[in-house]
């Protein structure tokens, strides 16, 4: 595989990866915040309506989770261009 094949195959995995980390964080801030909301709030959670703890709580959990994902996500990428630090 030529550098140039090889650059263009590692970016490509990165801004897969991005892009499914950012369609995950869209859904859950707008689409489980404001958009689903009132369907979301028939179900309770902790007491409180899902909708609201998803705006409120739920997305912080989610957006924490996403970064260890990415982070691990890109080592193993990293790792498997052989672009990885020691």
């Amino acid at each position: 595989m030529s550098s140039d094949s090889q650059s263009h195959a590692y970016w490509r995995a990165t801004l897969g990866l991005l892009a499914q980390v950012l369609v995950i964080w869209f859904l859950v801030s707008f689409g489980a915040g404001i958009m689903f909301a009132g369907p979301l709030d028939s179900i309770k959670l902790g007491g409180y309506p899902l909708g609201f703890w998803f705006a409120h709580q739920g997305s912080i959990y989610v957006f924490i989770a996403l970064i260890f994902y990415y982070a691990y996500k890109m080592g193993q990428i990293d790792r498997r261009f052989d672009v990885h630090e020691e």
